[in-house]
Protein backbone atom coordinates (compact mmCIF):
# COMPACT_ATOMS: atom_id res chain seq x y z
CA UNK A 1 0.00 0.00 0.00
CA UNK A 2 2.88 2.27 -0.65
CA UNK A 3 1.85 5.77 -1.26
CA UNK A 4 -1.69 5.35 0.07
CA UNK A 5 0.06 5.67 4.20
CA UNK A 6 -2.14 9.26 4.10
CA UNK A 7 -4.96 8.00 1.91
CA UNK A 8 -7.00 5.74 4.10
CA UNK A 9 -10.21 7.12 4.28
CA UNK A 10 -12.24 6.56 0.98
CA UNK A 11 -15.62 7.65 0.37
CA UNK A 12 -17.20 6.01 -3.08
CA UNK A 13 -20.10 8.40 -4.44
CA UNK A 14 -22.50 6.28 -5.91
CA UNK A 15 -23.13 2.56 -4.54
CA UNK A 16 -23.82 0.66 -8.02
CA UNK A 17 -22.14 -2.26 -9.07
CA UNK A 18 -18.48 -0.63 -10.05
CA UNK A 19 -18.42 1.15 -6.56
CA UNK A 20 -19.82 -1.23 -4.33
CA UNK A 21 -17.00 -3.57 -5.80
CA UNK A 22 -14.59 -0.98 -4.50
CA UNK A 23 -16.00 -0.92 -1.28
CA UNK A 24 -15.87 -4.66 -0.91
CA UNK A 25 -12.07 -4.93 -2.02
CA UNK A 26 -10.98 -1.85 -0.20
CA UNK A 27 -12.61 -2.71 3.12
CA UNK A 28 -11.23 -6.07 2.92
CA UNK A 29 -7.81 -4.37 2.91
CA UNK A 30 -8.08 -2.24 5.82
CA UNK A 31 -9.61 0.88 4.61
CA UNK A 32 -12.05 2.48 5.71
CA UNK A 33 -14.67 3.00 3.47
CA UNK A 34 -17.41 5.60 3.22
CA UNK A 35 -20.44 5.66 0.94
CA UNK A 36 -23.02 8.42 -0.58
CA UNK A 37 -26.51 6.62 -2.06
CA UNK A 38 -29.71 7.92 -3.19
CA UNK A 39 -31.52 4.93 -0.75
CA UNK A 40 -30.63 3.47 2.49
CA UNK A 41 -31.70 0.40 1.06
CA UNK A 42 -28.56 0.29 -0.84
CA UNK A 43 -26.63 1.64 2.36
CA UNK A 44 -28.01 -1.25 3.80
CA UNK A 45 -27.18 -3.83 1.85
CA UNK A 46 -23.58 -2.64 2.05
CA UNK A 47 -23.37 -2.08 5.80
CA UNK A 48 -24.88 -5.84 6.36
CA UNK A 49 -21.94 -7.44 4.46
CA UNK A 50 -19.18 -5.33 5.94
CA UNK A 51 -18.06 -3.33 2.45
CA UNK A 52 -18.63 0.42 4.23
CA UNK A 53 -18.16 1.44 7.39
CA UNK A 54 -20.96 4.07 7.30
CA UNK A 55 -22.75 5.79 4.97
CA UNK A 56 -25.27 8.77 4.02
CA UNK A 57 -27.95 9.47 1.83
CA UNK A 58 -27.48 13.48 2.13
CA UNK A 59 -24.44 15.41 1.32
CA UNK A 60 -22.98 17.14 4.14
CA UNK A 61 -19.79 19.28 5.03
CA UNK A 62 -19.26 17.70 8.40
CA UNK A 63 -19.28 14.06 6.34
CA UNK A 64 -18.01 14.45 3.17
CA UNK A 65 -14.53 16.47 4.63
CA UNK A 66 -13.43 12.88 6.60
CA UNK A 67 -11.84 11.33 3.29
CA UNK A 68 -8.52 11.71 1.70
CA UNK A 69 -10.19 10.19 -1.85
CA UNK A 70 -12.98 10.39 -3.31
CA UNK A 71 -14.29 7.67 -5.96
CA UNK A 72 -17.19 9.00 -7.61
CA UNK A 73 -19.26 5.97 -9.56
CA UNK A 74 -21.84 8.32 -11.16
CA UNK A 75 -23.58 8.69 -14.78
CA UNK A 76 -21.33 11.55 -16.26
CA UNK A 77 -23.62 14.38 -15.68
CA UNK A 78 -24.66 13.52 -12.33
CA UNK A 79 -20.30 13.49 -11.46
CA UNK A 80 -20.25 17.28 -13.21
CA UNK A 81 -23.53 18.10 -11.29
CA UNK A 82 -21.92 16.88 -7.85
CA UNK A 83 -18.84 18.84 -8.37
CA UNK A 84 -20.25 21.75 -9.10
CA UNK A 85 -22.74 21.62 -5.89
CA UNK A 86 -20.70 20.22 -3.36
CA UNK A 87 -17.11 20.66 -4.26
CA UNK A 88 -17.46 22.78 -1.40
CA UNK A 89 -18.10 19.77 1.29
CA UNK A 90 -14.56 18.23 0.16
CA UNK A 91 -11.22 18.44 2.35
CA UNK A 92 -8.54 20.38 0.90
CA UNK A 93 -5.64 18.56 -0.52
CA UNK A 94 -8.09 15.52 -1.13
CA UNK A 95 -7.55 13.39 -4.57
CA UNK A 96 -10.77 12.80 -6.72
CA UNK A 97 -11.39 9.98 -9.32
CA UNK A 98 -14.11 8.47 -10.97
CA UNK A 99 -14.99 5.32 -13.06
CA UNK A 100 -17.01 7.02 -15.95
CA UNK A 101 -16.54 5.64 -19.30
CA UNK A 102 -16.42 8.73 -21.40
CA UNK A 103 -13.69 10.93 -20.93
CA UNK A 104 -13.53 14.20 -22.97
CA UNK A 105 -17.15 15.71 -22.19
CA UNK A 106 -16.09 15.39 -18.92
CA UNK A 107 -12.55 15.73 -17.71
CA UNK A 108 -11.91 19.26 -19.08
CA UNK A 109 -15.29 20.43 -17.59
CA UNK A 110 -14.68 19.21 -13.83
CA UNK A 111 -10.83 20.24 -13.79
CA UNK A 112 -11.56 23.63 -15.05
CA UNK A 113 -14.17 23.93 -12.32
CA UNK A 114 -12.91 22.79 -8.99
CA UNK A 115 -11.12 24.34 -6.52
CA UNK A 116 -7.33 24.99 -6.70
CA UNK A 117 -6.93 22.71 -3.65
CA UNK A 118 -8.27 19.57 -5.35
CA UNK A 119 -6.80 17.52 -7.57
CA UNK A 120 -9.23 14.94 -10.51
CA UNK A 121 -7.29 12.16 -12.07
CA UNK A 122 -9.37 10.12 -14.45
CA UNK A 123 -9.47 6.64 -14.44
CA UNK A 124 -11.72 3.99 -15.96
CA UNK A 125 -12.46 0.32 -14.53
CA UNK A 126 -12.36 -1.98 -17.56
CA UNK A 127 -14.91 -4.55 -15.73
CA UNK A 128 -18.39 -4.56 -15.17
CA UNK A 129 -21.61 -7.40 -15.89
CA UNK A 130 -24.75 -7.06 -17.72
CA UNK A 131 -26.63 -6.18 -14.18
CA UNK A 132 -26.91 -2.97 -11.97
CA UNK A 133 -27.13 -2.30 -8.51
CA UNK A 134 -24.98 -3.00 -5.30
CA UNK A 135 -26.37 -6.52 -5.11
CA UNK A 136 -23.80 -7.37 -8.21
CA UNK A 137 -20.92 -5.94 -6.94
CA UNK A 138 -17.82 -8.48 -6.67
CA UNK A 139 -14.30 -7.21 -6.56
CA UNK A 140 -13.26 -10.88 -8.52
CA UNK A 141 -14.71 -8.78 -11.61
CA UNK A 142 -11.23 -6.48 -11.50
CA UNK A 143 -8.85 -9.69 -11.04
CA UNK A 144 -8.69 -10.40 -15.30
CA UNK A 145 -9.35 -6.85 -16.12
CA UNK A 146 -7.91 -3.57 -17.35
CA UNK A 147 -7.69 -0.50 -15.58
CA UNK A 148 -6.88 2.77 -17.30
CA UNK A 149 -5.65 5.80 -15.90
CA UNK A 150 -6.39 9.46 -18.37
CA UNK A 151 -4.20 12.07 -16.61
CA UNK A 152 -3.97 15.84 -18.03
CA UNK A 153 -1.44 18.27 -17.69
CA UNK A 154 -3.62 19.55 -14.69
CA UNK A 155 -2.26 16.29 -13.31
CA UNK A 156 0.82 15.91 -10.74
CA UNK A 157 2.89 12.98 -10.89
CA UNK A 158 1.95 12.11 -7.29
CA UNK A 159 -1.71 12.04 -7.72
CA UNK A 160 -1.20 10.21 -11.02
CA UNK A 161 0.74 7.64 -9.29
CA UNK A 162 -1.64 7.67 -6.65
CA UNK A 163 -4.55 6.81 -8.81
CA UNK A 164 -2.23 4.23 -10.78
CA UNK A 165 -1.46 2.63 -6.89
CA UNK A 166 -5.18 2.51 -6.52
CA UNK A 167 -5.68 0.62 -10.03
CA UNK A 168 -3.18 -2.00 -8.43
CA UNK A 169 -4.81 -2.29 -4.67
CA UNK A 170 -8.05 -3.06 -6.47
CA UNK A 171 -6.32 -6.55 -8.01
CA UNK A 172 -6.74 -4.84 -11.66
CA UNK A 173 -4.67 -7.44 -14.24
CA UNK A 174 -3.15 -4.72 -16.42
CA UNK A 175 -2.66 -0.93 -15.81
CA UNK A 176 -2.65 1.77 -18.53
CA UNK A 177 -2.02 5.57 -19.07
CA UNK A 178 -3.56 6.97 -21.73
CA UNK A 179 -4.66 10.83 -22.73
CA UNK A 180 -8.86 11.32 -22.45
CA UNK A 181 -8.76 12.07 -26.59
CA UNK A 182 -6.69 8.22 -26.62
CA UNK A 183 -9.23 6.40 -24.19
CA UNK A 184 -12.54 7.57 -25.81
CA UNK A 185 -11.07 6.34 -29.24
CA UNK A 186 -10.54 3.09 -27.89
CA UNK A 187 -13.76 3.05 -25.73
CA UNK A 188 -15.48 4.00 -28.69
CA UNK A 189 -14.44 0.94 -31.03
CA UNK A 190 -14.01 -1.93 -27.67
CA UNK A 191 -17.02 -0.96 -25.94
CA UNK A 192 -19.37 1.24 -27.12
CA UNK A 193 -19.12 -0.03 -30.51
CA UNK A 194 -19.96 -3.91 -29.48
CA UNK A 195 -22.76 -2.57 -27.31
CA UNK A 196 -23.79 -1.27 -30.76
CA UNK A 197 -23.97 -4.11 -32.58
CA UNK A 198 -25.26 -6.33 -29.74
CA UNK A 199 -28.26 -4.02 -29.67
CA UNK A 200 -29.09 -4.04 -33.01
CA UNK A 201 -28.64 -8.21 -33.34
CA UNK A 202 -31.20 -8.17 -30.63
CA UNK A 203 -33.51 -5.55 -32.47
CA UNK A 204 -33.37 -7.32 -35.70
CA UNK A 205 -35.63 -10.13 -34.93
CA UNK A 206 -38.00 -11.15 -32.23
CA UNK A 207 -35.66 -13.30 -30.70
CA UNK A 208 -38.29 -14.99 -27.68
CA UNK A 209 -38.77 -18.43 -29.91
CA UNK A 210 -34.96 -18.09 -31.08
CA UNK A 211 -33.70 -19.05 -27.83
CA UNK A 212 -34.90 -22.95 -27.90
CA UNK A 213 -32.48 -23.37 -30.95
CA UNK A 214 -29.30 -20.94 -30.53
CA UNK A 215 -26.10 -22.11 -29.64
CA UNK A 216 -23.29 -20.54 -27.61
CA UNK A 217 -22.26 -18.34 -30.37
CA UNK A 218 -25.45 -16.14 -30.69
CA UNK A 219 -25.18 -16.20 -27.05
CA UNK A 220 -22.07 -15.28 -26.50
CA UNK A 221 -22.05 -12.34 -29.09
CA UNK A 222 -25.55 -10.94 -27.70
CA UNK A 223 -24.66 -11.09 -23.57
CA UNK A 224 -24.01 -7.03 -23.66
CA UNK A 225 -26.98 -6.71 -25.56
CA UNK A 226 -28.68 -7.00 -21.71
CA UNK A 227 -28.24 -3.45 -21.19
CA UNK A 228 -28.37 -0.59 -19.11
CA UNK A 229 -30.55 2.39 -21.32
CA UNK A 230 -30.46 5.35 -19.48
CA UNK A 231 -26.16 5.12 -18.81
CA UNK A 232 -25.68 3.44 -22.36
CA UNK A 233 -27.64 6.28 -24.15
CA UNK A 234 -25.79 8.97 -22.23
CA UNK A 235 -22.26 7.25 -22.94
CA UNK A 236 -23.53 6.96 -26.34
CA UNK A 237 -24.59 10.87 -27.00
CA UNK A 238 -21.16 12.16 -24.86
CA UNK A 239 -19.11 10.52 -27.10
CA UNK A 240 -20.57 10.80 -30.18
CA UNK A 241 -18.66 12.17 -32.73
CA UNK A 242 -16.05 9.41 -31.89
CA UNK A 243 -18.64 6.09 -31.99
CA UNK A 244 -19.71 7.61 -35.47
CA UNK A 245 -16.26 7.19 -36.84
CA UNK A 246 -15.80 3.34 -35.01
CA UNK A 247 -19.70 2.77 -36.80
CA UNK A 248 -18.60 3.49 -40.17
CA UNK A 249 -15.16 1.55 -39.73
CA UNK A 250 -17.61 -1.37 -38.99
CA UNK A 251 -20.03 -0.69 -41.86
CA UNK A 252 -17.20 -0.25 -44.34
CA UNK A 253 -15.84 -3.83 -43.37
CA UNK A 254 -19.11 -5.42 -42.78
CA UNK A 255 -20.25 -4.05 -46.38
CA UNK A 256 -17.03 -5.69 -47.48
CA UNK A 257 -17.56 -8.83 -46.41
CA UNK A 258 -21.52 -8.61 -48.09
CA UNK A 259 -19.87 -7.81 -51.26
CA UNK A 260 -17.55 -11.04 -51.27
CA UNK A 261 -20.16 -13.09 -50.55
CA UNK A 262 -21.96 -11.85 -52.98
CA UNK A 263 -19.82 -11.83 -56.05
CA UNK A 264 -18.37 -15.07 -54.50
CA UNK A 265 -15.31 -13.89 -53.77
CA UNK A 266 -13.94 -16.56 -51.74
CA UNK A 267 -10.38 -15.18 -51.55
CA UNK A 268 -11.70 -12.01 -49.99
CA UNK A 269 -13.88 -13.82 -47.45
CA UNK A 270 -11.18 -16.50 -46.47
CA UNK A 271 -8.61 -12.84 -46.05
CA UNK A 272 -10.55 -11.42 -44.11
CA UNK A 273 -10.98 -14.39 -41.68
CA UNK A 274 -7.56 -15.49 -41.77
CA UNK A 275 -6.86 -11.66 -40.42
CA UNK A 276 -9.79 -12.11 -38.15
CA UNK A 277 -8.35 -15.42 -36.27
CA UNK A 278 -4.81 -13.62 -35.90
CA UNK A 279 -6.14 -10.35 -33.86
CA UNK A 280 -8.32 -11.85 -32.08
CA UNK A 281 -5.44 -14.20 -31.07
CA UNK A 282 -3.85 -11.06 -28.97
CA UNK A 283 -7.18 -11.09 -26.85
CA UNK A 284 -7.34 -14.64 -25.26
CA UNK A 285 -6.18 -14.50 -21.77
CA UNK A 286 -3.06 -16.36 -20.61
Amino acid sequence: MTGFINYQKVLIVGLGMIGGSYAQKLSSLGFEVGALARRQETLDFALERGWIAHGRTDVTQEYVSQFDILVFALYPHAFVDWIREHQDCIRSGAVITDVTGVKRSIVPVIQEMLRPDLEFVPAHPMAGRERSGVEWADCRLFADANYIVTPTERNTPEAVELVRTLGCILGFRHIAVLSPGEHDEMIGFLSQLTHCIAVTLMTCKESEHLAEYTGDSFRDLTRIARINEHMWTELFLANKDELLDQMDLFISQFSRMREALASGDTETLKEMMRLSTYRRSFFDKK
